[in-house]
């Protein structure tokens, strides 16, 4: 395969696109592989698109290796299946909706667990049929509210998305651990560092699920890690609960006038100056925070809550997400202040929350619903607001004087609080210490939430109709291309390794010698017809400067000067990167050059 860049569709960029904020969103725009075309949305150019046919095809090849199967489902779906497993509602906003022109109500399909279920069920109805794996690779839309960083959140992705059917649980954990292993093998084939991390499963629903995420500081999820090997998203963690702390000899609540003192921080001060402990100095840990935020639902319906935890601690809005799905949460407004003059600002206390205000004829709890951090255990005693301006409640005992209160026999506790460095692992596995990066994949054991939804059953041995569990197991596509990018770059471009580069080999014809232009056209030609897959700078009237560049912001992993050197009968050869397995620049004889790239290209194939 031989490219011409006096002929191929690319225009490079010397200035960094306005919108970009990440080196892979800059570089892929400005080395013309990929260009906006709305927010969130972008068209693939030639370069673009080879990158990514490579990382599909490492997909497709491991897909196979397990036995799974190729299908391909339209990406403009109808209502009535999202309907049926309530998921219509539960996207809310983040699922592009539309009408045909006869009314009938569609969605661009943001993942595809219905339509496939659907399939199998009309296919399928024998356990004789089952285990099955399925898999397409497609584009998905969701409607981002603040679609960023190019390809690492957009509006429009591909995503590998494959799913298993199975006819019990057993078979379920079978699929599960054969789909973990080939993601495995697709990332370390990909060159792209990976940690598998305990995740939610969200609106997806299931049993268990699972993270691959690459570092780098510039991902969107924070996760952990322990000495012991413990690894989860953060919104994963759960909280060691301390063990409850006898009461007897606690003093009974009191308040006190504490003036000015809206934040902990000013509270702290004035507890230590006006009201000092005999043991030691008050601190934000003693203190009860009480925030207020708002459940927005998916039918846009808003609920009050508040969640109180330590004054250390801030609320991590994703954590409170994951824990109250498919709601998403926002701060409090004025006007939820001004519906609820109990909470007083900067002194809203336990009592007015809740339980703490009694039930109603049908035992419901009164007032604004309250959650409470794990860590708030019985017996523990706090200083928190007592619902009037500059007075606060010291030695309120928590299981004594106040408690949580859920909804719809919820339970009273959340995981709201943010995950610190040096937070102890839930597992006893040593403290835990925070990482950022990108999420390439994502694995459930989704179990029967689908297949019950839809009807989808079989009949099993001893001919009864069960229902068949199921497992969901999505790749970013795009994204991972994104990663490889943010992996492999320097300040003059990308650099990509072999195996996904767009090609093999740069070869750079230098200066106006017809003679070097006629030997860079035999060395481009007959490294095609190796198999060697070439991008030949061939433009006559480009200087070296510009060719250079544009070979460096390119990326392709090895490059071919032919330039002043001809006259003594070399040419340059020399890695994208240097150090690139062991390679630096050398000095090639003209009629050895063919021999020594295609041995590198090899070499560099198969350690890649």
């Amino acid at each position: 395969m031989l490219l011409r860049m006096s002929s191929l569709f690319v225009r490079t960029l010397r200035e960094d696109p306005a919108d970009a904020e990440v080196a892979s969103h800059r570089l892929l725009v400005r080395a013309g592989y990929i260009r906006r075309a709305a927010p969130g949305v972008y068209t693939w150019l030639p370069l673009g698109l080879r990158v990514l046919r490579k990382v599909e095809a490492v997909v497709r090849e491991e897909m196979e290796v397990i036995g799974a199967q190729e299908v391909h489902f339209p990406a403009l779906l109808p209502k009535e299946p999202y309907e049926a497993t309530g998921r219509w509602t539960e996207y809310g906003p983040n699922i592009f909706r539309l009408q045909d022109r006869k009314g009938a109500d569609y969605l661009l399909a943001p993942t595809h667990e219905e339509l496939f279920t659907l399939l199998v069920k009309d296919l399928y109805s024998s356990y004789k049929d089952l285990p099955l794996a399925l898999y397409q690779v497609q584009t998905k839309y969701r409607d981002e509210a603040r679609p960023r960083a190019g390809l690492i959140r957009g509006r429009e992705f591909v995503m590998k998305d494959a799913y298993s059917f199975d006819v019990d649980d057993q078979g379920l954990e079978a699929s599960y651990l054969a789909q973990r292993g080939a993601y495995q093998r697709i990332f370390e084939r990909l060159g792209l560092e990976y940690v598998v991390v305990a995740a939610t499963s969200g609106a997806m629903g299931g049993s268990r699920s699972e993270e691959f995420l690459t570092p780098t500081a510039i991902g969107e999820d924070t996760f952990v890690r322990s000495p012991g090997g413990y690894a989860a998203n953060v919104e994963a963690v759960t909280t060691v609960v301390p063990p409850d702390v006898p009461f007897d000899d606690a003093p009974a609540a009191h308040v006190e006038d504490t003036p000015d003192t809206p934040t902990i921080e000013t509270l702290v001060a004035v507890a230590n100056e006006r009201f000092p402990r005999p043991d030691r100095p008050w601190t934000a840990a003693d203190t009860l925070k009480n925030v207020v935020l708002v459940a927005v639902l998916p039918t846009g319906e808003r609920e009050l809550l508040v969640v109180g935890l330590p004054g250390d601690r801030e609320v991590d809005l994703k954590r409170l997400e994951a824990g109250l799905a498919p709601a998403e949460v926002e701060t409090a407004t004025e006007a939820d202040f001004a519906a609820h003059p109990e909470l007083v600002k900067g002194y809203i206390g336990p009592a007015a929350l809740g339980t703490n205000r009694g039930v109603d004829d049908d035992g419901a709890p009164l007032g604004v619903r309250y959650l409470l951090d794990p860590r708030v255990v019985t017996g523990t005693r706090w200083i928190t607001g007592a619902n009037e301006p500059g007075r606060h409640v010291f030695d309120l005992v928590a299981g004594r004087d106040f408690q949580a209160a859920g909804q719809d026999g919820a339970a009273n506790t959340v995981e709201a609080a943010e995950v610190r460095a040096g937070d102890p692992a839930p597992d006893g596995s040593g403290p835990l210490e925070l990482a950022r990066g990108i999420e390439i994949g994502h694995i459930f054991a989704l179990g029967r939430k689908y297949a019950e939804a839809l009807g989808l059953t079989v009949l099993d041995r001893n001919g009864k109709s069960v229902v068949v569990t199921m497992g969901s197991y999505g790749i970013g596509v795009t994204r991972v291309m994104a990663a490889l990018a943010e992996a492999n770059h320097d300040d003059a471009g990308l650099a990509w390794p072999v195996q996904v580069a767009p090609a093999h080999v740069h070869v750079v014809a230098t200066g106006k010698d017809p003679a070097v232009f006629a030997a860079a056209e035999t060395i481009a030609g007959d490294l095609s017809a190796r198999g060697v897959e070439v991008v030949y700078d061939d433009r006559p009237k480009v200087s070296p400067g510009v060719k250079f560049a544009d070979a460096e912001l390119l990326g392709v992993p090895l490059l071919v000067v032919v330039g002043r050197g001809l006259a003594e009968g070399v040419v340059e050869v020399r890695p994208r990167r240097a150090g690139v397995a062991g390679l630096g620049a050398e000095q090639v004889p003209v009629d050895a050059v063919t021999d020594r790239v295609s041995t590198l290209v090899e070499k560099l194939l198969a350690e890649g």
